[in-house]
């Protein structure tokens, strides 16, 4: 059993994407982040930088104790793994998936977020920096597209957790200030993914999770934007 501690942020449907395409027994349970449940004891021991998505493996492949972990990309690899599917095991192929993997990791989910926090949810509008990261995001989605129009997939002809890993950092692009109409190819891609079975029921899984406190309010932008060296 997966025990999946969650909250519905892209970072978040990555991990439900790859449980429900693997078919892996798993359980949810609900970090609401906008409320402050990810500065719990309980969750920091198993996610020690505060953050979501994390995972408690309860039958890892060794037969020993649970194993923990955090970090998106650390669950889609360890959980590709443990399921054989979505990773090659193959040097050529594997290195392709998880170089994708960590261009994800590193670059489209920061950017991204950077283009969310000062699009949307930052209390000033810094023209300045919105504009940097709406450029650097179609900077990324044209770095995918072409990608994509050499490829079925991000990392190859196989659906792999490259793609699970970039999609639902797409989910939200018109909040981006992002047109898929001038990605042809990330386009094709991304309707096919969302078209998945898989796909719809990752996603039905969000449904009904809600915060007392909405992103954007001013009580959930202090517990999610006022942190210093120490959280509270």
């Amino acid at each position: 059993m997966i025990q999946l501690h969650y909250w519905p942020t892209p970072n978040g449907h990555k991990i439900t994407l790859l449980l429900e395409e693997a078919g892996l027994d798993y359980s949810l349970h609900p970090v609401d982040i906008t409320a402050g449940e990810q500065f719990r004891a309980e969750f920091l021991a198993i996610s020690p930088n505060n953050r979501i998505p994390a995972i408690v493996d309860t039958a890892p492949a060794d037969g020993g104790a649970p194993i923990a972990l955090f970090e998106s990309g650390a669950i889609l690899e360890y959980l590709a793994d443990k399921s054989g599917r979505f990773l090659p095991r193959t040097a050529r192929e594997r290195s392709q998936v998880l170089q994708w993997l960590y261009w994800q990791v590193g670059g489209l989910g920061p950017m991204a977020g950077q283009n969310h926090h000062f699009g949307t949810y930052a209390p000033e509008k810094i023209p300045y920096a919105i504009d940097r990261y709406v450029r650097e995001t179609a900077r990324l989605y044209g770095v995918l597209d072409k990608q994509l129009g050499q490829h079925e997939f991000v990392a190859g002809a196989d659906y792999s957790i490259a793609d699970m890993a970039s999609y639902p950092w797409i989910v939200p692009h018109q909040r981006q200030g992002q047109d898929l109409a001038d990605f042809p190819h990330l386009k094709r891609w991304f309707e096919a993914i969302a078209a998945r079975p898989a796909t719809q029921r990752a996603y039905a899984r969000a449904e009904g999770l809600s915060a007392q406190n909405a992103v954007g309010s001013a009580a959930a932008n202090k517990v999610l934007f006022g942190q210093g060296g120490k959280p509270g």
